[in-house]
């Protein structure tokens, strides 16, 4: 069985929906169900119940897992014994969001390439707020995220730069503005419709910032990403909190706007996270020394 094969089966496995592994593993969904159609002639068992609901694993399915799991990890330490003795050769698994895939790793990866060619990058991206668990579960070798308060022991984060944390306006005239910029600066937080991040480090900082003022706010919609939040806002259908990088970063510049505040929630630390164990693998411990080299050198 080809070990990408395997891999497919255990995005789907994991996410047990076939769109969203056909969107990190940047395959077309038809593509995926085929790669898994293949795996169950092979088994010559159904791997997967499928109906227009939900997805789950068979019993074969949840035999399987285990199966690939093993044979994809050892394949990689194969790869990896076999590099050693010249160049690193294998793979790193990333998560990041679409936006920090180009804004944030772009550079490092650019870096990463040209010092180790041989090195196989697989790519996830989803809601940022899920980097850090994926990382605790052991789903990935590291994952772009911002850096919460009470960082887990297990965790290693290495900063890489910050990003200012904003309420957004959109720029169009439409009701939202008008409430937001129309009381003579002082905003009424009570009836401002808020788009916020369903979890995630963001959504305790702004529930740190709102606390501490003792103040409750009107929140309009809970949303997965910050990508989707400054769309909503942009639409004019409330003020969104996000990072200034996400906006500059997403072409939305001209939709939204800062709110003015004299003080707002702070800076996002952003940068890379991993279990302290995985830095023991080269692959890893590579990875995180270009990343350092290269937003040191961008000071």
């Amino acid at each position: 069985m080809e070990t990408r094969a395997l891999q497919v089966f255990l995005s789907v496995a994991d996410s047990l929906n076939f769109s969203r592994s056909a969107e990190q593993l940047h395959m077309s969904v038809s593509a995926v169900s085929r790669t898994i159609a293949r795996l169950e002639q092979e088994v010559g068992q159904p791997l997967l119940e499928r109906d227009r609901r939900r997805v789950r694993l068979t019993g074969a399915g949840r035999d399987f897992r285990e199966y690939a799991r093993d044979a994809v990890a050892r394949w990689q330490q194969l790869r990896r014994r076999l590099g050693s003795e010249g160049e690193l050769a294998g793979e790193v698994s990333l998560y990041c969001s679409v936006t920090a895939s180009y804004s944030v790793l772009a550079p490092i990866l650019e870096a990463f390439r040209s010092a180790h060619p041989a090195v196989e990058i697989m790519l996830h991206t989803g809601d940022q707020a899920d980097g850090i668990g994926r990382i605790l579960e052991g789903q990935d070798d590291l994952a772009v995220s911002g850096r919460p308060e009470h960082l887990p022991s297990r965790l290693s984060f290495l900063p890489l730069l910050q990003s200012p944390l904003l309420f957004w306006v959109p720029t169009a005239d439409c009701s939202v503005r008008e409430l937001a910029l129309g009381g003579a600066g002082a905003v009424d937080w009570r009836r401002l419709p808020l788009i916020v991040p369903e979890r995630g480090v963001t959504k305790d900082l702004l529930d740190a910032w709102f606390a501490a003022r003792g103040l409750r706010p009107h929140i309009y919609a809970q949303v997965a990403g910050h990508e989707a939040i400054v769309a909503m806002a942009g639409l004019g259908l409330g003020v969104g909190i996000a990072p200034q990088l996400v906006v500059q970063a997403g072409g939305m510049a001209s939709r939204v706007e800062p709110l003015p505040l004299a003080q707002g929630p702070g800076n996002l630390d952003i940068g890379l996270c991993s279990l302290g164990q995985r830095l023991t693998s080269p692959l890893v411990r590579s990875f995180w020394e270009v990343a350092d080299k290269t937003y040191r050198e961008t000071l």
